[in-house]
């Protein structure tokens, strides 16, 4: 279907030309914006049938809509998430209403949205960390809430403990410690903001993991050959996809510095790459020639498109792939391997041990991998094996 074919008349018809345009900018297909418009029509004849202007479409009348729409026999965009490019199209415009976020009342949810306040703006940690820490401390704030508010002053050690005891019974060891991490920063928090006069981050119990008490997971050459060689070089995805997994594996990136790299990141001039790691931190890389290869193979076929994100979705509305993109594309590039499916800091892994292997020290491994300590690199040296034989005592008797 043309989307030039696609008559809106009403209240909205004023914002016809816009929204189509704004559709092609999204990297909709023309059958997917003529669909998209053809529905902006039917809000627009239901307005009209309600009497309503475009600015009383609120959430309430969206509702109202879809239900209408259900009841019209219409088997497609019944449900809220199809209206999201209109919506979101109009309500940028301010022609309809944004929907009211709910308001934090009861003091443990004051008290929640102030710490969050804290960790974007004072910490500023990364939104998945964010997120983690407010869930651990709506769950504590929960435990402490009484009919008649909160009584943190009167929070004890042994209060803190026994949340940490009971919560952790059951969970994995990487669950129990992003709990407590959470608890102590939200104990700290509460210190400085004079809720409590206590100490009480010293009282929560360590998460019993043995640091270091694994080898760092890695894949074999051809295992990463043969996820790279499943990739299909003749469509935009799977240009997408090797480019990704040459980063991945030859820079030992994380999965969300790779959704984060932009155009103007890639220094063609001085074969540099800018990446953004932990902490809001920018560190320069050298780019590697079958890197930089791969990401200009890439670009050659990347949806022109005004977002500025260096790799791309390829489903309208296009924009920046996120992490867990990266994630998913790791994993199938391994079953269309015939692989059993790994993450994509397997890959990192694989690129430190293969530095390693090269001759590198384990400083310049901490370089390549942006370590803020030796601490975080030592683990590798698990598996740096020409330096573990100098370490090894001759077996009694002298047997090799």
């Amino acid at each position: 279907m043309d989307q030039s074919r696609v008559h809106v008349a009403g209240p909205l018809a004023a914002y016809r030309d816009g929204f189509g345009g704004e559709l092609t900018r999204q990297g909709y297909t023309p059958g997917s914006a003529a669909f998209q418009l053809g529905l902006m029509a039917h809000v627009s004849r239901w307005l009209v049938s309600q009497g309503l202007k475009a600015e009383e479409f609120t959430p309430v009348g969206v509702a109202e809509f879809l239900q209408a729409r259900r009841a019209g026999g219409y088997t497609s965009r019944v449900s809220q998430r199809g209206l999201t490019p209109l919506l979101g199209y109009l309500r940028g415009l301010g022609v309809v209403p944004l929907p009211s976020e709910p308001v934090a009342c009861t003091p443990a949810e004051l008290l929640v949205a102030a710490y969050r306040d804290y960790l974007v703006c004072e910490r500023g940690l990364a939104a998945g960390t964010v997120g983690r820490y407010v869930a651990v401390a709506r769950l504590f704030l929960s435990e402490c809430e009484q009919p008649d508010g909160l009584d943190l002053q009167n929070l004890t050690a042994e209060d803190v403990t026994s949340f940490v005891v009971c919560q952790c019974r059951g969970r994995r060891a990487a669950s129990a410690t992003v709990l407590v991490t959470g608890l102590r920063s939200l104990l700290r928090f509460l210190l400085v903001e004079g809720h409590t006069d206590r100490q009480l981050a010293q009282a929560v119990p360590t998460a019993t993991v043995w640091a270091g008490g694994s080898l760092p997971r890695t894949l074999r050459a051809e295992v990463i050959a043969a996820m790279r060689d499943s990739c299909d070089e003749h469509t935009v995805v799977g240009l997408r996809d090797l480019a990704i997994l040459t980063l991945l594996h030859r820079l030992g990136l994380r999965a969300g510095e790779v959704a984060g790299l932009e155009l103007a990141d890639v220094d063609w001039h001085h074969g540099e790459i800018v990446v953004r790691g932990k902490g809001n931190r920018q560190e320069r890389l050298p780019l590697p020639a079958d890197v930089g290869e791969a990401v200009v193979a890439y670009l050659r076929h990347r949806p022109r498109v005004e977002c500025r994100a260096l790799f791309l979705k390829v489903r309208a509305p296009i924009g920046g792939v996120t992490r867990e993109v990266v994630g998913k594309l790791v994993g199938a590039s391994c079953r269309r391997a015939g692989l059993p499916a790994v993450g994509p800091h397997r890959l990192r892994h694989s690129a430190a041990t293969a530095t390693l292997a090269g001759g590198a020290s384990l400083a310049e491994v901490g370089q390549l991998l942006r370590h803020r300590s030796a601490t975080a690199t030592a683990i590798y040296a698990k598996v740096d094996r020409t330096a573990l034989r100098t370490l090894a005592l001759p077996w009694p008797g002298g047997a090799s």
